[in-house]
């Protein structure tokens, strides 16, 4: 089979089935820099983009994508992304509908900050950027549980000590430094990682950041630069080496880089930008007042769903979500967690009901075509967790309601900590969140001691005996008689 080299010159010969961009993308240039362009953001925040850039009078936003982080992969990503012009195929994969498969033309530069982080810094300072967006994960904000940025944390310690900052908050931070004495003027700082109250978490990474670096400037940031809070959705999976070989093969396309998701795609946004902004509610976007009740259902249903699939699923000896969706106690647990623990603490937003919103997740999750690893689902648990489970797990506590589910995740984080599954297959564990201390009170013999793991501190679990019993004799149940057995006792108890 030939294939075709995805470049700007192939772009207007390439099979009629394939979505190319409807735009000149010669005409386009940046208005957004991207911190971080993964997967997610090519399925998600770019295709937005590339909507918006086929109206009218919007081709001053483009996207420059922006890799951050200095390592092999991320390296080859930007050699990629010179080497097809910065297009890349996206194939869209519904549960009952024939694949789509698109060419995303809205990243139209590509910079690896690594490689000459003070000219980044200068692309930033362009007064024809006026927005930043970023995904740089749940974790890359350091902010704690107290709302506390931590200038004395050793990667931030460092970054501050540096002319030319490696971080993403000394980049910008120097960047908007260098707009202020240029008369540039701001631009809004966008965070798209799923955090609650995103927006809030990013003005105070930064400005804790600045703080510490110029105090006059920080002032100027705290009064001119927007942080707008957002809500984002769409499953994404990894895209590994057999991947890429399937996906070109079902293109036809010679694409190093393409991804593949879901055919659902959701952005809430909150209307505040500093330096103007797309129209974006033009090609699906919302935009609110008030993102926060969007985002809570998202993370305490969605993203909380995923974390109890991840950990009990990797435990159970499952490794991709097709897998586990097979399985009717999972899908039980799910069922119960949400409709028990999760909906009647959460206040729906207007026009949702929660309950459609639940049954639309299993179908989601049963969509085989877009199958995610379970273990990448599982990593970073210990970022993850106090974000997706605690408040459930603090107002299922507070109301005296059944605290067997809970329990259940818990024991499951604490278990999958010790690396291999209910088979004594072993797994890499992705945790760069947690601490040695941490490690220990995993691998501790009393099994209580892990509830005190930083992922946990906060939720006041220890505290309760009736928890804490439950909690102790779901992991016992788990090593003696394996996670699949144990899980089936969970939901015997139902409500």
């Amino acid at each position: 089979m030939v294939m075709t080299i995805l470049n700007t010159a192939s772009l207007p010969h390439l099979p009629p089935a394939i979505v190319v961009p409807a735009y000149d993308r010669g005409r386009v240039t940046p208005g957004i820099a991207h911190i971080s362009v993964g997967n997610f953001h090519r399925a998600h925040q770019a295709v937005y983009m590339d909507r918006v850039l086929a109206r009218p009078g919007q081709s001053g936003w483009g996207i420059l994508g922006i890799g951050l982080m200095e390592n092999p992969h991320e390296a080859a990503k930007a050699q990629d992304m010179a080497a097809q012009d910065c297009l890349y195929s996206l194939t869209e994969c519904a549960p009952d509908a024939p694949n789509v498969v698109r060419v995303i033309g809205s990243i139209t530069q590509y910079m690896y900050a690594p490689a000459d982080r003070a000219a980044t810094i200068a692309r930033l300072a362009d007064p024809a950027i006026r927005i930043v967006s970023m995904t740089v994960t749940e974790g890359g904000y350091y902010v704690d549980e107290n709302g506390v940025f931590p200038i004395d944390h050793p990667v931030i310690a460092e970054d501050l000590k540096r002319d030319v900052p490696h971080t993403v908050f000394g980049l910008l931070t120097e960047a908007l430094r260098q707009r202020r004495e240029s008369g540039a003027g701001p631009f809004t700082i966008l965070s798209c990682d799923n955090l609650p109250q995103n927006g809030h978490v990013a003005r105070t990474a930064f400005l804790g950041w600045a703080r510490a670096k110029d105090a006059g400037l920080a002032q100027w940031i705290e009064a001119n630069v927007t942080f707008p809070c957002t809500m984002v959705d769409r499953i994404t999976p990894a895209v590994h080496a057999e991947d890429v070989r399937r996906l070109d093969a079902e293109s036809g396309l010679d694409d190093r880089i393409p991804v593949f998701c879901e055919d659902f795609i959701q952005w809430v946004v909150e209307d505040r930008f500093c330096a103007g902004r797309p129209e974006l509610e033009a090609v699906g976007v919302q935009f609110t007042d008030n993102v926060q009740p969007y985002e809570e259902v998202k993370l305490h249903m969605l993203n909380a769903s995923h974390s109890l699939l991840g950990l009990s699923g990797v435990l159970s000896g499952y490794r991709v979500v097709s897998e586990i969706m097979a399985d009717l106690n999972e899908v039980t647990l799910v069922e119960q967690y949400l409709g028990y623990d999760a909906e009647p603490l959460l206040s729906a937003p207007p026009g949702m009901a929660l309950s459609e919103y639940g049954r639309r997740l299993l179908h989601r999750f049963r969509n085989r075509a877009i199958s995610d690893q379970l273990l990448r689902i599982a990593s970073d648990s210990t970022s993850k967790l106090p974000m997706f489970i605690r408040s459930t797990a603090m107002g299922v506590i507070a109301h005296h309601r059944p605290v067997a589910r809970i329990a259940f995740v818990v024991a499951c984080y604490a278990e999958y900590l010790r690396g291999h599954d209910d088979r004594g297959e072993t797994y890499v564990i992705v945790e760069p969140h947690l601490t040695e201390e941490d490690r220990i009170l995993a691998a501790s013999s009393r099994l209580e001691d892990a509830l005190g793991m930083s992922a946990l501190a906060g939720w006041g679990l220890a505290e309760h005996p009736a928890f804490v019993q439950a909690y102790v004799a779901l992991r016992q149940s788990i090593r003696a008689h394996g996670t699949r057995a144990t899980l089936a006792t969970v939901i015997s108890a139902g409500k």
